[in-house]
């Protein structure tokens, strides 16, 4: 259990890290409906690693994702992401 732990706050403290980079670098120019910005720029990457990871089989990355399959399909579908180019 602690690998875990461990693992997830060195992302947090990263992406922290790469926030504040950011709010930073727009101090003055932050652009409307922030939240979605960053889970659309963090989610394509995630499902992509993911599908890597799991060979492109969707129902895996799914279950590892914690999405149901036809949610991950979806998303697939909606960032144009060719699951058979990570077989």
């Amino acid at each position: 259990m602690a690998p875990k732990t461990l693992e997830a706050l060195s992302l947090s403290k990263i992406i922290s890290e790469r926030l504040d980079v950011y709010f930073n670098s727009h101090a003055n120019s932050l652009p409307v409906n922030l939240y979605e910005v960053i889970l659309a720029q963090v989610e394509e990457p995630l499902i992509k690693h993911t599908l890597r990871v799991t060979n492109g089989n969707q129902i895996k990355a799914a279950d590892i994702l914690g999405l149901n399959r036809n949610t991950l399909r979806k998303k697939i579908k909606l960032f144009k992401i060719d699951p058979s180019h990570y077989k």
